[in-house]
């Protein structure tokens, strides 16, 4: 049998096979309403599933459907199918293969860069470095108290890669967030607790202490090490 998804990709073929001709049809009445919201729907749905297909011979096989007349036996519309669930897979399989190759090139390289980067920053003035290769510097100091593990914080922050292209900035939005702090990458539970309240701080993290070999997102990339300068507002006790 023909799966649902495919067949949704046929009724959404139909509707591309005679979009430009509906363009200035006129929506009158409930029933038309729905059922172009439905299209556009469908529409929707097979550009999210990014199939190569044939429009006018998929409405052919639409309306030959309804009127029950096949140009293919069953035994031919199976046969079809079959082949063309394996022609999507392996197109599938060779994306995820080629994505996989580039994410282990980025990662190497973003790794390489990183730790030569970590290498001149630790020399630099007032920069620190602790045990596990988290690399701080004092930007202002405050008289608040210091955060456990286990407290919330309430910070302003501002990340950047080590090209200084920005990839999350509280400051730039204009809000700062609370969080628990055991409930963030390593190199800010570490790192935050190394503030007193008022104190404002510049971290290097490296990806081990960051987001590791998965990088998150667009913006962060594979082995990617991350640059926060991080202003400690309040610490909350855990609730």
């Amino acid at each position: 049998m023909i799966t649902k998804t495919i067949l949704t990709v046929a009724a959404a073929s139909v509707l591309t096979c005679f979009a430009q001709a509906q363009t200035q049809m006129e929506l009158k009445d409930l029933k038309q309403k729905a059922s172009y919201a439905i299209g556009t729907d469908i529409a929707s749905n097979l550009q999210r599933q990014g199939l190569t297909i044939d429009p006018k011979a998929l409405a052919a096989g639409l309306i030959d459907g309804y009127e029950g007349k096949m140009k293919l036996t069953p035994q031919e519309l199976k046969q079809v199918m079959d082949e063309f669930r394996a022609q999507m897979m392996a197109a599938k399989e060779s994306k995820s293969k080629v994505d996989a190759e580039k994410m282990k090139a980025d990662g190497e390289k973003n790794l390489k860069d990183g730790e030569a980067f970590l290498a001149a920053n630790a020399k630099k003035e007032g920069v620190k470095t602790t045990a596990s290769g988290l690399q701080y510097k004092v930007l202002k100091a405050g008289k608040g108290k210091s955060p456990k593990a286990t407290d919330s914080v309430k910070v302003h922050y501002h990340g950047t890669l080590i090209d200084g292209s920005v990839f999350d900035s509280s400051v730039e939005r204009g809000e700062p967030i609370n969080f628990p702090l055991n409930g963030v990458i390593a190199g800010w539970t570490e790192g935050v607790q190394l503030m007193k309240e008022g104190d404002k701080f510049q971290f290097t993290i490296p990806p081990k202490l960051a987001y590791g070999e998965q990088g998150a997102g667009g913006k962060i990339g594979p082995n990617a090490t991350l640059i926060f300068e991080v202003e400690l507002l309040a610490v909350e006790p855990p609730k």
